[in-house]
């Protein structure tokens, strides 16, 4: 490996907490010059990595990801020691009906977000689009379907507020986990424990907010149904 890899590996380990698998590594320097300077192509592979399906661009070691029975609803509790990136592939605001998590989706597909009561006119940029963490901030707490790089899925629940957690949060967004604690097979979050990175993964993201939307309404015509 050489010492160009060596170096941007160890500037996306720390403090970032990213781990590239050393065929992604190998496959982004073959595309870069040897010639840019270190700072420069860690942010250009930080951007790819965030875009990136973890499941094929970071390393599987047990260390970098969750215990094969992270779910096991028996253990009390244990300790994620980490880091451990994960991706997000699911949200729900627990303290929305399901009509209201429907209207907060419509009003995003809008440009809209809310504060308080009241409906505000919300901006991106192309770079805040991209980073996955234009968030508007409200309602929570806020369940997250989570994925490491070995393709384990966990459920995730906001305990507090967490910069960058929303129902506008992009699918495909990277987070690190650190001394982050499991109670009956669901990660317990705050900002002591959880760096939101951003990112985003463009079809998926489409597809969960179509898919999101057509589940919520159906659940709620079977209830009218069942009276």
């Amino acid at each position: 490996m050489s010492s160009q890899i060596l170096q941007l590996a160890a500037q996306l380990a720390s403090p970032r907490g990213l781990h590239p698998t050393q065929q992604w590594l190998t496959a982004f320097m073959s595309t870069q010059k040897t010639t840019t300077p270190i700072p420069a192509l860690t942010q250009t592979a930080l951007f790819r990595l965030l875009s990136s399906d973890i499941t094929t661009s970071l390393s599987t070691d047990a260390v970098y990801c969750l215990p094969a029975n992270v779910h096991d609803v028996n253990i009390k509790e244990r300790r994620l020691q980490g880091p451990i990136a994960l991706q997000l592939v699911g949200i729900e605001d627990m303290s929305k009906s399901r009509w209201e998590q429907v209207e907060a989706i419509e009003a995003l597909e809008r440009g809209e977000g809310t504060k308080g009561r009241e409906i505000i006119r919300v901006t991106a940029t192309d770079e805040d689009d991209d980073s996955g963490t234009n968030v508007s901030k409200g309602g929570g707490p806020h369940k997250l379907s989570l994925q490491d790089a070995r393709g384990t899925m966990v459920y995730g629940m906001e305990l507090k507020d967490i910069q960058g957690i929303g129902l506008g949060m992009s699918i495909g967004c990277k987070m690190v986990l650190r001394n982050a604690a499991v109670a009956r097979g669901m990660v317990l979050m705050e900002p002591a424990n959880t760096t939101i990175l951003g990112g985003k993964m463009e079809a998926l993201h489409k597809a969960w907010k179509e898919n999101r939307k057509t589940e919520l309404k159906a659940a709620i015509e079977a209830s009218e149904r069942n009276g």
